[in-house]
Formats: structure tokens, sequence, C-alpha cells
């Protein structure tokens, strides 16, 4: 690979590690062409980035955007996952691939630019996704709401059912 290309990749990595939302770092050793493609297919479904990387032009990338506790990681055949839009994704994808075919395994992670090593991504990957979480939190918002609304119900229907009671009794009284 010629200099300028070698310069282009470092910035690429670079850019990646500076601007997504989480990156992970991950060994594919032990992936045929084959499962390498179908992997690939799976992170761009989820909209995530996977790219292979040379392990000493990640680290000059890493070393420049100032992330050096990954650079004990970048060993053996490395690649990253990563995701601008869900932090959590490549996590999720990693991990269900995994389950299939025992591998990749992750290194470590930038998860919404904190470092994490390879014991905390199965939490990572347990993490739904945010449109799911939102949900979540507009239900937990409109449970208290909803609650009064019926309770609320139920008093007038009350009132207005023993109201009714009432005209009907004083109706019979005054035949």
């Amino acid at each position: 690979m010629a200099r300028p290309e070698k310069e282009a990749a470092v910035q690429e990595v670079a850019e990646i590690l500076e601007k997504a939302k989480s990156v992970f770092i991950n060994d594919f050793q032990g992936l045929n062409v084959e499962k390498m493609g179908e992997l690939r297919q799976k992170c761009r479904e989820a909209s995530v980035g996977y790219r292979v990387v040379k392990n000493t032009l990640a680290r000059l990338a890493v070393q420049k955007v100032g992330r050096d506790e990954i650079v004990e990681y970048l060993e053996g055949p490395s690649a990253i996952a990563y995701s601008y839009e869900d932090p959590s994704a490549p996590a999720r994808v990693l991990s269900e691939f995994a389950k299939a075919e025992e591998k990749p395994t992750i290194k470590a992670s930038l998860f919404e630019g904190t470092f994490y090593g390879p014991e905390r991504v199965k939490d990572i990957a347990m993490l739904p996704s945010r449109e799911v979480l939102l949900a979540n939190i507009v239900r937990g918002f409109s449970a208290p709401i909803q609650g009064l609304a019926c309770g609320l119900y139920g008093i007038l229907s009350k009132f207005v059912r023993t109201l009714n009671a009432v005209k009907e009794a004083q109706e019979k009284a005054q035949s």
C-alpha cells in the first residue's frame, strides 16, 4: 500500500473513532469468506459499518485521536464495527452472529465516548435500540395520565349513575 493510501486509511479510521457513537474492535479469525460476507450483510441491514483494519494503521489512528487505551487490543486480525446512529447496534449484530458461529470475538469498545473492555459487551448488546428506549419513556410518562383519565371517568360515570338513580327515585315518588 502506497504512503498516501496508508495516510487516507489512518484518517478514515480516525474519523470513525471520533464521529461514530460506538466502535467495537473485534477478532474475526476463523471466519471464512462466506461467513465474512454474511456478517457484513447483517451489519449493513442494521446500519452498522464493518471494516477490516491493519493493526499498525489502526494504532496510528487510535493514537491520533488520543484513545491510547485501545492500542493493547490491536493484536491479531482486527476489524471495527461502528454505528453513527444506534450505539448498541454493532454489539447486538456481533453478539448474535457470534452465537451461531462462535466468531467474531469482541476485544474492546468505545461506547458513547467511553472505553469498555470485552467483559461489558454483553451488557451493551442487551440494550434495546434508541427507538425502543424512547417508546418506553413515553409509555412511562403516559401511564399515570392514562390512569388519571380512567379514574376520573370512573368517578364521573358513578356520579352520573347516582344522579340518574336519584331522578328515577323522585319520579317514582311523584307518581
